[in-house]
């Protein structure tokens, strides 16, 4: 076993469940089509990672799809909001004895091999490391031993996350290092801005 671990967070791909802002303004099915991009990029970039592997689904394991399991180890969130299910995920990865766990979501199609890479990098030095997304939010989250605090009494889904997580760790005196801001993709507005952006490469 290695000592680090990257964990992503995944929801089941069924239609009307996943990216439903986005399928506010092009349906269910286009919704999905987007979402099943993402997880692939998602996917490519963690495959180039030195670090064992895991992939937590939201309802239930599924094999046979695009994470291998001679690759990835999969496992299901517990119940709960946001911060219970990521709570979760660290303090059994610490138990297992990794030195540093680097949790991600599937919403990021900018998130590359070399950001992944530099979070372990930061957590030679600082207990939490953190992406920022623009929307208030975070793209990414790890640590090098289990804070709980640090996801604890956090309003999710809101614009206030970072700021909250952030005011949660200094309050208890953890070091913190940022890696560069990216953007989820949420909205159809979003994905436009992605596919420009990836376009003018």
């Amino acid at each position: 076993m290695g000592k680090n671990k990257v964990i992503v967070f995944v929801k089941n791909p069924v239609p009307g469940k996943v990216k439903t802002r986005l399928a506010k303004t092009i349906g269910n099915k286009q919704a999905l089509e987007i979402y099943l991009e993402l997880l692939s990029i998602t996917r490519q970039e963690v495959l180039k990672v030195q670090a064992d592997k895991e992939v937590w689904y939201a309802w239930k394991v599924i094999n046979d799809d695009i994470w291998d399991e001679d690759i990835f180890y999969k496992k299901v969130q517990v119940q709960g909001d946001l911060g219970e299910k990521m709570k979760h995920a660290f303090h059994t990865s610490f138990l297992d004895g990794y030195k540093k766990v680097v949790l991600i979501g599937s919403d990021c199609p900018t998130l590359t091999r070399q950001i992944l890479e530099e979070a372990y990098e930061k957590l030679e030095n600082h207990d939490v490391v953190f992406g920022p997304s623009k929307d208030g939010g975070y793209y990414l989250i790890g640590m090098r031993s289990f804070h709980p605090q640090v996801l604890e009494d956090i309003n999710w889904s809101t614009e206030q996350v970072m700021a909250q997580t952030e005011k949660q760790a200094q309050e208890i005196g953890l070091t913190l290092a940022k890696l560069k801001p990216l953007n989820d993709i949420d909205t159809e507005e979003d994905w436009k801005e992605y596919l420009v952006q990836v376009t003018n490469r």
